[in-house]
């Protein structure tokens, strides 16, 4: 198989990394496929998608990532969440993996991380399965043909999965290990054949480099109205929540569904591509989506089929609730050509309240919405992570703190001084449980969120009467056209309002007791919102 274009003056060689077999550079989709299935690394789907499965893990694993401490970060980053390794680990863990590489096959992809070519990342993936390149080749974005002829990556990442970590000699936790290293500009990725790593480790890099150019890095998805790139919301939130289904509105132009920045331009995707849950997943409600499942390069990540006809199950979680497919972004026809967008407008805040205690939208001032967006209040959905099997409430900083190598006060005063100069409106949304909690009550109508959200995005919501809610002090619509009034009241839903009460209470409680670790960080209205 004949390799693709690469700058012939910066090679794997030329990086220092030699001695393997066929080295096989930038190779197209259908290239891509066709190695894979030659290596026996999946099975050819319906439409030319390609059907792989994870093995052991089948979601990321947090606490195997390691970022490397060298003087150059040792100051700024946020230890208390980011496992150290040492220099001299990494070092040992590089030549370990380079030795193990020796004599195999390996496909690199040279992409950009970053929609806008003033901030992109320039990124060499190297990776040991054919399928990799080829969901990375999704997930990033991809430069023209002549851009490879002078292609020079600023971080170089290498994906071996059947490379096992020696937690003694490399310093990490597992045999399985992700490790950031600024100083070396590498990533070092084995021991796990789950895809989401690669992206997630690009997510990392940016978010630790864009802060120092006044660029706040988003776990979140984008859209802007039709013909009007000025009018964009962003939508914040863990996996799970729904970023990916309410920002694929076919009302709107996708900017993008998972990561993006915001800069002094605008808005701009990290991505070229969608990796969207598939778990029910289903024609009617998510046309667009549930289309890609049959176009030529899709990857369809540890969903069951059928042997014979190739029917994929979308039901069917015995594998892993996190079933997922990746796909080019030009698959969804109203995606954004440049993945470029303006200055947010609205920035909605996604929850999945395990509880059943939040409303499914409420109106935040900017102090409310900084303490919200530090909180990161949600529930980790079933596959997400390893050992996650049901939705377990949690504060995850920042709606990303696994992908947060800085201090969450530094997302949080950039974000506040964007919010300030550009006048975002901002609302908490819950996708999670009404009329009780989980296992009682019932996951929210997306129909009435999509409606929600479209009165939010259009403006005629902030005509709307607001009451003011007893536990946490933001405006909740009384009523909104096409939605059950009886929804926007979640005390009513619940058939015993004390069990209510005695539930809201302790969710508040929560807040304020995770809250606390930020209180000597934080403005003076911001502490009045965490203090009451």
């Amino acid at each position: 198989m004949a390799s693709g274009r690469v700058n012939p003056a910066h090679t794997l060689d030329d990086q220092g990394i030699n001695g393997l077999g066929q080295v096989l550079y930038n190779l197209s989709e259908p290239a891509l496929i066709e190695a894979a299935l030659k290596r026996d690394e999946g099975t050819l789907g319906r439409g030319g998608t390609f059907l792989v499965e994870t093995g052991k893990y089948t979601g990321r694993s947090p606490k195997d990532k390691h970022v490397v401490k060298t003087a150059g970060v040792a100051d700024t980053i946020w230890w208390e969440n980011n496992a150290e390794m040492s220099p001299e680990g990494f070092d040992a863990l590089y030549a370990d993996m380079l030795e193990h590489m020796k004599g195999k096959d390996y496909f690199v992809q040279d992409l950009f991380g970053g929609a806008d070519p003033a901030h992109r990342l320039d990124v060499r993936v190297v990776t040991e399965l054919a399928w990799h390149g080829l969901f990375i080749r999704h997930l990033l974005r991809r430069p023209a043909r002549s851009e490879l002829d002078s292609f020079v990556p600023d971080f170089t990442i290498i994906n071996c999965p059947s490379f096992k970590a020696d937690p003694e000699k490399h310093g990490c936790r597992s045999d399985t290990v992700i490790a950031l290293n600024f100083e070396r500009k590498m990533i070092l990725i084995g021991g796990t054949e789950y895809a989401g790593e690669n992206k997630k480790s690009v997510f990392t890099l940016l978010n630790y480099m864009l802060p120092e150019k006044g660029i706040m890095p988003m776990h979140c998805s984008a859209n802007h109205a039709v013909g009007n790139p000025v009018d964009t919301a962003v939508f914040f939130g863990l996996s799970g929540t729904g970023k990916t289904t309410l920002s694929a509105d076919p009302n709107r132009v996708l900017i993008g569904d998972d990561e993006h920045g915001w800069s002094e331009r605008g808005t701009f995707n990290f991505e070229g591509g969608c990796y969207a849950k598939t778990i029910n997943l289903s024609a009617e409600a998510e046309p667009e989506i549930y289309a890609t499942t049959e176009k030529f390069g899709t990857v369809i990540e540890n969903m069951v089929f059928d042997p014979e006809t190739l029917e994929l199950d979308f039901e069917d979680d015995s594998l892993t609730a996190n079933m997922r497919c990746a796909y080019p972004l030009e698959y969804i026809s109203n995606a954004s050509d440049t993945a470029l967008g303006g200055h947010p407008k609205n920035i909605i805040m996604l929850t999945c309240d395990a509880f059943g205690v939040l409303p499914p939208i409420a109106r935040l001032t900017p102090a409310q919405a900084m303490y919200h967006f530090l909180s990161g209040f949600t529930s980790k959905v079933a596959g997400t992570e390893r050992g996650v099997t049901e939705p377990t409430p949690t504060f995850s900083t920042c709606f990303g703190a696994p992908f947060m190598p800085r201090r969450p006060e530094t997302y949080g005063k950039l974000l506040q001084e964007k919010i300030a100069k550009h006048g975002a409106t901002c609302w908490l949304v819950n996708t999670g449980w009404t009329g009780g909690a989980y296992g009682t009550g019932s996951r929210m109508p997306i129909k009435a969120t999509r409606a929600l959200l479209t009165a939010a995005l259009d403006g005629s919501l902030a005509d709307a009467t607001f009451r003011k809610d007893a536990n946490f002090g933001f405006d909740v619509p009384v009523t909104v056209d096409g939605v059950d009034a009886k929804l926007l009241d979640p005390r009513s839903t619940w058939a015993d309002a004390a069990a209510y009460d005695a539930q809201a209470q302790n969710l508040v409680e929560m807040f304020a007791e995770n809250f606390a670790q930020y209180v000597p960080y934080i403005d003076e209205d911001v502490k009045a919102v965490a203090i009451g």
